[in-house]
C-alpha cells in the first residue's frame, strides 16, 4: 500500500506522495492512473517529495526537498506555482520540515524556490525572474478567432493573450488545445492564458495547461499574466489580483522578480493499492 494525500491551490488539484529515497519512481501510466478522476484519485498532476540528491542534474543542497512534478498526462513539468504552495503545506503537515519553519527553500526543475507561510494561512512563493518577449511574437487561435500573444518564461513556457472588449472570456471553447503560430516557437508545448483586464491592478484569466487541458487555476500562469500586464503598462514594479475560475491570487513584481501569494489546502489522506504498470 502507498500512502497519499490530495490537495489543491485555488482548485488546481494534485495527488501528493512522499518518496525521500527515490524508491518509487512513477511511470507515465502510473501518473495517468493517479490523476484519472474515475479510475484513480483524480488531479491535474502529481507532486512527489524526494530528496534533491536523487534528481539528475541537481547541483544544489543534496538534502533539500525536491518537488518532482508531473502533469496529468505523465509528462514532466519544470514548475507549478499552485502545486508548490500545496507541496510546502504537505511537507509541514507530514513533519518533513519543522512545524515552526516560516521560510522554506525547495528544489524544482526551474531551480531553487523559496516559500513563506503567512499568518493568515496563505503561502507566498518567490517565483524567480519571469522573462517577457519584447513583442507579441506569437499568434494564438481559438475557433475562428486569433490574437497576438506575449511569450513569457516563468521557468516553464507561457503564451499570454489579452482579449479585446469585444471578446467574451467565458465563451471561449477550451475543450481542445488552442493553436499557436509559429509552431516552432514552443517546440515542447506551452501553457496558454486568456486574459480579461478588469482594472489597472486586476485581471481575470482562463488557462489551457500543457499536458493537462483547461484547469481551474495555474500558478505560473498567473505570474506570466502579471509579468505581461506589467510589460504592457510599462511598469517595473506592480501588484495584481489575478482571478481564476478556482479563486484568486496575488502577484507582486519588483526588481524583475515575482512573488505569488495564495491559498493551499490538503483535503484528504489515504492508502493506494500498488500498481505495476
Amino acid at each position: 500500500m502507498v500512502e497519499f494525500a490530495k490537495g489543491h491551490g485555488t482548485l488546481n488539484d494534485f495527488v501528493l506522495l512522499v518518496d525521500p529515497d527515490d524508491e518509487r519512481g512513477l511511470s507515465d501510466a502510473q501518473v495517468r492512473f493517479l490523476c484519472d478522476r474515475r479510475a484513480g484519485i483524480g488531479g491535474d498532476g502529481v507532486l512527489r517529495a524526494v530528496r534533491a540528491r536523487h534528481i539528475d542534474g541537481w547541483d544544489g543542497d543534496p538534502d533539500a526537498w525536491f518537488m518532482d512534478y508531473r502533469n496529468a498526462d505523465g509528462s514532466v513539468a519544470e514548475m507549478c506555482g499552485n502545486g508548490a504552495r500545496v507541496f510546502l503545506l504537505y511537507l509541514r503537515e507530514e513533519g518533513l520540515i519543522p512545524a515552526d519553519a516560516d521560510v522554506v527553500d525547495f528544489g524544482t526543475r526551474a531551480g531553487l524556490r523559496r516559500g513563506s507561510f503567512l499568518p493568515d494561512g496563505r503561502v507566498r512563493l518567490w517565483m524567480g525572474r519571469p522573462t517577457v518577449s519584447s513583442t507579441t511574437d506569437t499568434t494564438v487561435t481559438v475557433g475562428g478567432s486569433s490574437w497576438p500573444a506575449w511569450s513569457v518564461d516563468v521557468g516553464n513556457p507561457h503564451a499570454v493573450t489579452f482579449l479585446t472588449d469585444a471578446d467574451d472570456l467565458a465563451a471561449l471553447d477550451l475543450a481542445t488545445m488552442p493553436d499557436w503560430a509559429p509552431a516552432e516557437r514552443f517546440p515542447g508545448g506551452t501553457n496558454l492564458e486568456f486574459v480579461e483586464v478588469l482594472a489597472d491592478d486586476a485581471v481575470r484569466m482562463r488557462v489551457f495547461e500543457r499536458g493537462v487541458g483547461e484547469t481551474l487555476s495555474c500558478g505560473t500562469g498567473t505570474v506570466a499574466v502579471a509579468a505581461a500586464m506589467a510589460t504592457v503598462q510599462g511598469r517595473t514594479e506592480a501588484s495584481y489580483e489575478v482571478q481564476v475560475p478556482g479563486g484568486s491570487v496575488r502577484v507582486d513584481l519588483t526588481d524583475g522578480q515575482a512573488w505569488l501569494t495564495g491559498p493551499a489546502v490538503v483535503v484528504a489522506r489515504g492508502e493506494l493499492s500498488e500498481r505495476d504498470e
